[in-house]
């Protein structure tokens, strides 16, 4: 049985985060299917898709993050699976905490992907090839972590998410069936975390910006001086 797709996956935990619609949304890295985005504009955001291959479409624009040249403000910004490849990233975050207040992610560690999580990965890809399915992920992640050797690791991620935004939300979670594409190899990556068999790979985060928080609480004190004046 298929899962949900990705972009799907991710839509309810983004939804749970996001100020209420009609707020502004940009979503980094939509891709070429679009994301999230045709979703929350369903849901009455005022959303902004952007990616060198986003579809065509009003709510669209095909350009990188860097090229952006909307000054904002957003409420907000969603970005699932992409900062683990942004280069270079300190800067991104940078312009991302300036364009909105709070960031939702879904990501994943690539430096959690250990001998256990992979030979876990190549026994289901098998079972389901022997089962007539097709996952859609590489079959051997010893190849595909070759190829993407360049991919940030968690402690980096985390370390410069940290230094922009205070966590608001987060959580560790399986994240190997989504390559797999099986509801089924979901339930079992779940066993397997809770058994100790293998760590937990994907994870969410919700931030809000140390900028946004600094101006909110210089402001307090002001505002109450004005209300004590009149």
């Amino acid at each position: 049985m298929a899962v949900r797709t990705v972009s799907g996956v991710f839509l309810d935990y983004a939804l749970s985060q996001l100020p209420a619609a009609p707020a502004r949304v940009l979503e980094v890295g939509c891709g070429a299917e679009g994301g999230l985005t045709p979703a929350l504009a369903d849901a009455g955001y005022d959303v902004l898709g952007i990616d060198p291959d986003a579809p065509d479409g009003p709510v669209f624009r095909r350009v990188t993050l860097e090229g952006l040249d909307d000054p904002g403000p957003f409420d907000a910004v969603v970005a699932g699976r992409v900062l683990h490849h942004v280069e270079p990233l300190g800067p991104a975050l940078d312009k991302l905490a300036r364009l909105a207040p709070i960031l939702v992610v879904d990501e994943f560690a690539c430096d959690r992907i250990d001998r256990a999580a992979r030979e876990w990965h190549r026994r289901e890809y098998k079972a389901l090839v022997a089962a007539g399915a097709s996952p859609g992920g590489p079959e051997d992640l010893d190849v595909w972590g070759g190829a993407h050797a360049g991919l940030h690791p968690y402690g980096l991620l985390r370390a410069e998410l940290d230094r922009r935004y205070e966590e608001r939300e987060f959580h560790w979670r399986p994240y190997l069936y989504r390559w797999l594409v099986s509801r089924e190899t979901k339930e079992r990556e779940e066993e397997a975390i809770a058994t100790g068999g293998i760590q937990p790979i994907g994870f969410r985060y919700t931030g809000v910006s140390r900028a946004a928080l600094s101006a909110d609480r210089s402001e307090e004190p002001n505002t109450r001086r004005l209300r004590v004046a009149t």
